[in-house]
Parts: C-alpha cells; structure tokens; sequence
C-alpha cells in the first residue's frame, strides 16, 4: 500500500469546482483546504506507487483549474 499527499494550486475561481471533482476521485480519502502558497492537500492511498502516480496525472491533475501540484510520498527506511 502507498500512501502519498498531494499539494494543490488552483486557478482563482476553481477552488469550489475543484474540490467538488476531488471528492469524485475515490483513492483520495482526505481532503483539506489550505490558505497560503497551495489550496488543498489531498491524501491518497494505492496498491503500490506506480497506481499512485497513474491517479495523480490521470484523475487529478487532469482537473480543470489546476496549475501546479506537488506530490509527496512515504518511504522506506
């Protein structure tokens, strides 16, 4: 299982549309709005990272209004 977290930044005006289409998506199971450089951080769980990063480009960065994200995800020690 992976776990990773996705740093949001939305074109002024999307922020409402992009939640509601990041609520669609179902390998995101936290959501939280922020305030200063992103706009939300989304939690995301997949089998392994390979899914993990097909859902980022595939299902979330797809979203119209998004103009950047950052990923970051859990690593072994």
């Amino acid at each position: 299982m992976t776990i990773g977290f996705v740093l949001i930044k939305a074109e002024p005006g999307y922020e409402h549309k992009i939640y509601n289409e990041l609520t669609k998506v179902i390998e995101i199971i936290q959501i939280h709005p922020l305030s200063e450089e992103y706009d939300f951080i989304a939690k995301v769980e997949a089998e392994n990272y390979d899914k993990f990063e097909r859902i980022v480009v595939k299902k979330i960065k797809s979203i119209e209004g998004i103009i950047n994200i950052k990923t970051l995800t859990e690593t072994k020690f």
